[in-house]
């Protein structure tokens, strides 16, 4: 009872992800589907017809020696061939557009998807898995439609109409055929059964060999720095055989079918011989209708094993497609309140008012935080690593939401304005200057898509990096290596503050843009910084103190609280201070986030 239970709900489901797919697509291909339709019912008419007219060829041609006929029946024989080759050219044509363009269509919707997900399911799931699953299992949705379509329309109908001139040639010999059947049937739904486990299971692993491949190729010089080649090669090796092993499980289950059927349709058609043998020795029978019988019966193997395998098939497929589905049915977290507004900046005040965040793990990071970035200064954050420094910053952009209090700009809730409005209002950038494939100039103009060259090649002289890009081969077009590489870090980073200057925002958020530079080019994009910085909002994640001994206000945080705020002055005079002790300990060499064991003793020991 229960196993027919489970094998009832597993069709339910597969029938649920067929129908999803055809309700999502099917008008709008229905003119080509219809089409492609066509084409294989002509295939499947002039394949029936081909052993229908066998008993004319037969009786005609060799037993009766009848002339007059032979012409008609080789025309009829070419125009089947002629009618059966177009058809079969249209609807492999139609099918094929269709197919890419559901791949196109899917890989669209994906990536417009993922664009409406919040920073925290990428936080969650690795990228080069997203990327990965993406690759592998969108042809899923095309392969559904694909065989959905020529199953029915050629598979289906071919078998009918070959099962149709059986019946009507000879009964007793298509009852014979008929006695294979639910054997076959039988042994196809126990295999369809687990192959749906173990194709889950090999495109999980796939996945898994591709994303450790992308890590291995974006993080290579940490690879060969760390001489971690045979750490890396032993690793995904372990991977590799697993996909491998299940690969060949699935081509195992795949394939047990044939043995059988092979077997089934040899005894059928062995029965058949001796039978039709049986009748025409000493019955006297003309062998025109065995022979279209039997061709009949051959012509309709290829249909009926492709239908034998329809479920198989299918299976496999819908496994892909619904993994697609499962980042396409992965909802927006973070989407725009109902009657939310667009977001004006007048000043460019920003204001934590009680905020408190966690990230789901039970951990307060931040924890009732309270103060304000002024209008047209520069406020910077400071504190130990781990004091809650990037999630307070990532709370302007809503990259997250808070949990509890509010985040003000100009003395509105961002919570109740559209995020669009409001990150057009605010130009970022990070510790890890990130571009992208294409120019240097298309990197820039991503800030702005309207910006004019002049523009650009405007902000690029304030960030101090149009001397180095007109260095280049191609100067402002020069083509970029992946992430930049063909760049050093301070030029990356001079890029990064350029295009942010070209964002021509109120509101600039900094976080922690020079910490992973050297002292020459941080020199150079402290420079390019402070042209950044006039005029403007900012608010500063600060790693050294050349940026913080120039702002206006400091704030000062440690496990989650604000704990000092004031200017440098004031702050380093207070000589029991937090801030004075993180001075301290940056001019003895280190950054100012740097844990130091002073200041853990003290937190763990209840010190602010």
């Amino acid at each position: 009872m229960a196993r027919s239970r489970n094998i009832k709900q597993d069709v339910e489901s597969l029938t649920a992800m067929i129908r999803r797919i055809i309700r999502e697509n099917g008008r709008d291909y229905v003119k080509t589907y219809i089409f492609a339709a066509v084409c294989l019912m002509l295939v499947a008419a002039s394949t029936a017809f081909m052993a229908w007219i066998m008993e004319a060829v037969i009786n005609e041609a060799f037993a009766k020696k009848n002339a007059d006929q032979i012409w008609l029946i080789c025309g009829s024989v070419l125009a089947a061939f002629v009618i059966r080759g177009a058809a079969s050219y249209g609807q492999a044509v139609a099918l094929a557009e269709v197919g890419n363009n559901l791949v196109a269509r899917y890989q669209q919707r994906l990536i417009d998807h993922l664009m409406t997900l919040g920073v925290g399911y990428f936080g969650d799931t690795r990228s080069a898995q997203i990327a990965a699953q993406i690759s592998q299992n969108v042809a899923g949705i095309r392969d559904v439609m694909n065989l959905t379509i020529t199953s029915f329309a050629r598979d289906l109908l071919t078998l009918v109409a070959l099962l149709v001139v059986m019946v009507t040639k000879d009964p007793v010999l298509s009852l014979i055929v008929f006695a294979g059947a639910p054997p076959v049937l039988m042994a196809l739904r126990y295999i369809s059964k687990r192959l749906r486990s173990a194709t889950r299971e090999s495109i999980d692993l796939n996945s898994r060999v591709l994303s450790a491949m992308q890590e291995t190729v974006q993080g290579i010089t940490i690879v060969k720095a760390f001489t971690m080649e045979k750490q890396i090669s032993s690793r995904t090796a372990e991977l590799i055989k697993a996909a491998e092993g299940r690969s060949n499980r699935i081509a195992r289950l795949t394939e047990r079918t044939s043995p059988l059927t092979e077997t089934i349709a040899g005894l059928a058609i062995s029965g058949v011989i001796a039978y039709a043998a049986f009748r025409s020795i000493y019955g006297d029978v003309l062998p025109g209708a065995f022979f279209s019988f039997i061709t009949a019966l051959l012509l309709a193997y290829d249909p009926a094993r492709r239908l034998a395998r329809l479920q198989i098939n299918l299976e496999r497929a819908v496994v892909n497609a619904r993994m697609i589905y499962e980042i396409l049915d992965e909802t927006p977290t973070q989407g725009d309140r109902p009657g939310a507004v667009d977001l004006v900046v007048e000043r460019g005040e920003i204001e934590f008012r009680n905020v408190g965040f966690g990230y789901g793990t039970g951990e307060i990071v931040l924890d009732d935080v309270s103060f304000k970035a002024e209008a047209g200064k520069t406020t910077a954050v400071v504190g130990p690593s781990g004091a809650g420094k990037s999630t307070l910053i990532s709370l302007v952009p809503r990259f997250y939401d808070p949990a509890a209090g509010q985040v003000l700009i100009d003395g509105v809730d961002i919570a109740t304005v559209t995020k669009t409005s409001l990150r057009q209002q605010i130009a970022y950038v990070s510790q890890q200057a990130w571009l992208f494939e294409g120019s240097i100039r298309a990197n820039l103009r991503y800030a702005r898509p309207d910006a004019t060259d002049a523009e650009i090649e405007d902000a690029a002289r304030l960030a101090n990096a149009h001397e180095f890009i007109l260095a280049q081969p191609q100067g402002y077009d020069t083509m970029l290596g992946e992430n930049g590489v063909n760049l050093s870090g301070g030029q990356r980073q001079r890029i990064s503050i350029a295009r942010a200057l070209v964002r021509n925002a109120p509101i600039l958020l900094l976080d922690e843009a020079t910490s992973a530079l050297d002292n020459e080019s941080e020199a150079a994009v402290q420079n390019a910084l402070e042209s950044a910085m006039r005029n403007r909002t900012v608010l500063v994640i600060a790693h050294r103190l050349s940026t913080i001994a120039k702002a206006d206000r400091i704030v000062v945080m440690q496990g989650g609280k604000v704990v000092e705020t004031g200017s440098h002055a004031d702050l380093s005079a207070n000589k029991g201070g937090l801030y004075a002790r993180l001075q301290a300990f940056s001019e003895a060499g280190h950054g100012v986030d740097q844990p130091d064991p002073v200041l853990d003793a003290d937190v763990k020991g209840g010190k602010a």
